[in-house]
């Protein structure tokens, strides 16, 4: 007889009951019947219940522990060779602690004693099959990232992302807050938002707050809001950001770059739930749910005194690390093919595919700035291109990556003048803007303005087109 799958939509269930007690088979059996229960079968002896099991699996087994012809421990680990999937709740007579840890360590669903209520019996079937239809949902769409290769906005089918996917789709419903970690444009805020996505957050707000980019009295401000009257040209009240974002999520960007006492108000947040707008005496509650981000060792900026511990510990209550790009580099295709087809959408161009030179070139490109670089390098290719199909000769004529294989092997040259040419690459690639290539090399300005120095090219930054050329 063929071997039939068992339900994998929630839509119906199929429940297996096996007791030596004719009696109480019969009665569990006409207490399960509902409209959502596809079938319930009833058997006395374990051996008839494996018969039927290695042909229509079941999706919840409810099994005694003792049995005529087996015993129910080992029952369990036979019915779970054959119905992998399916929950199983044992239930006895006989109850222990130690047989209750075994089975729950062997797999058990859940473990009964009796005597037990059919309503307590029932709501036990109602988490099993809740618990089934979650599992499901979840392998579906890890299925479905296998297969396509990405979650949301985030691509990648490398084992790393993948990993990450799958630990996405973990927390995203749990509500704890997550700290993401990873170099400059890893896609930190695309885990944010896939967060968000998966959450039950999901029909309230997303909202991404840059934790360096202002002041500690315009983070409070911006964070916090602010009553009418609270300084010199505040003439209506602003509602603040984690206000507005109550019963969404709140994405703290940079959270490294957080001014320490500032840092001191946002755990205050994080452990009563309310703020504070500027100016205001009257505490306002507030629903978020928070993920922070950071390129930074907050490991080390807490043994510098450089960061808030307590603050630290409440924010990391999951990490996720994302790898950079040339750890994951099987994924630079897709990222490639994506990339392209929205430069095309937001250029309203035909998308051009991807050639093989293309990609290969990438490939041995080092990426310092990660995806965020690469998606910058496609874009200026689709920008620019009038083909149906990117080749080598689309990326930056300058770049070495692009270079004769003969030219590669060339005499290794010393290392400063190594990083300097690079730098220069970098630098004339963005079209000589600083703050563009301080990001994609993932250092400060003030040190890309000193390295431009000892190349002579601080004046090419402020305009002037007579400044010395490199090379």
């Amino acid at each position: 007889m063929k071997k039939e799958n068992s339900k994998n939509d929630g839509a119906g269930f199929r429940i297996y009951i096996i007791d030596d007690e004719n009696i109480t088979v019969q009665r569990l059996v006409r207490a399960l019947h509902s409209p959502d229960i596809t079938e319930v079968k009833g058997f006395i002896l374990a051996s008839e219940a494996l018969e039927q099991i290695h042909h229509f699996p079941p999706d919840i087994v409810i099994s005694d522990i003792r049995l005529k012809d087996a015993d129910g421990m080992d029952l369990m680990n036979r019915i779970r060779a054959l119905a992998p999937n399916a929950a199983i709740i044992l239930i006895t007579g006989y109850p222990s602690i130690d047989q209750a840890v075994k089975a729950t360590k062997q797999g058990a669903f859940y473990y009964l004693a009796k005597p037990f209520s059919l309503d307590e019996l029932r709501k036990t079937v109602s988490d099993a099959r809740q618990f089934l239809i979650t599992k499901r949902q979840k392998d579906v769409l890890l299925e479905k990232v296998k297969k396509d290769g990405r979650l949301g906005e985030i691509i990648g089918t490398s084992p790393a992302m993948l990993k990450i996917f799958k630990t996405i789709k973990q927390i995203a419903p749990l509500d704890c807050n997550v700290l993401v970690k990873g170099e400059t444009g890893t896609g930190k805020e695309l885990v944010a938002r896939a967060l968000h996505t998966y959450s039950k957050r999901n029909s309230g707000s997303f909202m991404s707050f840059n934790c360096g980019a202002f002041t500690e009295d315009l983070i409070a401000n911006e964070l916090f809001g602010h009553e009418k009257g609270a300084f010199t040209g505040a003439s209506t009240t602003k509602l603040g950001l984690l206000e507005v974002a109550s019963g969404g999520t709140v994405l703290l960007d940079e959270i490294g770059e957080m001014p320490l006492s500032m840092q001191v108000k946002l755990l205050r947040v994080l452990q009563e739930n309310t703020i504070f707008r500027v100016g205001g005496t009257r505490p306002i509650e507030i629903d978020c749910r928070f993920v922070a981000a950071t390129n930074r060792d907050l490991d080390k900026m807490v043994k510098e005194n450089a960061f808030r511990q307590d603050l630290y510990y409440r924010l990391k209550v999951v990490t996720l690390e994302l790898p950079p790009l040339k750890e994951r580099r099987e994924d630079i295709p897709a990222l490639a093919s994506h990339f392209a087809c929205k430069a095309a959408k937001k250029f309203r161009k035909a998308a051009p595919s991807v050639g093989n030179d293309f990609v290969e070139a990438l490939m041995s490109y080092p990426f310092p700035g990660n995806c965020r670089e690469l998606e910058h390098m496609v874009e200026r290719a689709v920008a620019l291109t009038h083909k149906k199909r990117l080749t080598a000769q689309d990326l930056p004529p300058d770049l070495w990556l692009i270079q004769e294989p003969d030219q590669k092997k060339k005499d290794a040259a010393p290392l400063r003048n190594m990083e300097l040419d690079y730098i220069y690459d970098v630098y004339k690639k963005t079209g000589f803007n600083q703050t563009e290539t301080a990001k994609i090399l993932g250092i400060s300005r003030t040190t890309l303005w000193r390295k431009l120095r000892q190349m002579n090219l601080v004046s090419k930054a402020r305009g002037n087109t007579n400044s010395k050329k490199r090379g």
